[in-house]
């Protein structure tokens, strides 16, 4: 099922969107002050090639200035987002899968800062 999904995850969503992050990613490394969040929007385009199988550990302890500083300029309203598409994916039997993968995003993008995927 893994293999599947990541397969079927990477041709109609994944490619896409880790290109945007990678972009965003790059965008946030022009300048020295936003290369730690360009880490992180690098951290996403790794997670969204294959997000099947992968688990997000986060420690909001690790890093808490900068997972606020994340939070309220823009990492909540993108948690919100992906909450928000999980919760629609989940109404159809079909769309469970990649349901929990939207909540894993969120869990990634309300605290990316010391957050490891594994």
């Amino acid at each position: 099922m893994r293999t599947i999904g990541n397969i079927l995850w990477f041709i109609f969503i994944g490619l896409w969107e880790a290109i945007g992050y990678f972009f965003a990613g790059l965008i946030w490394c022009i300048t020295i002050i936003g290369i730690p969040f360009g880490l992180q929007a690098f951290k996403f385009a790794k997670l969204v090639i294959a997000p099947f199988g992968k688990t997000v550990d986060s420690k909001f302890d690790a890093h808490p200035i900068a997972n606020i500083i994340w939070a309220v300029f823009g990492g909540f309203v993108l948690a919100l987002g992906f909450l928000f598409v999980g919760i629609i994916l989940c109404i159809t039997i079909i769309g469970i899968p990649v349901g929990k993968q939207a909540f894993k995003f969120a869990k990634l993008s309300i605290m990316p800062f010391g957050a490891e995927v594994h």
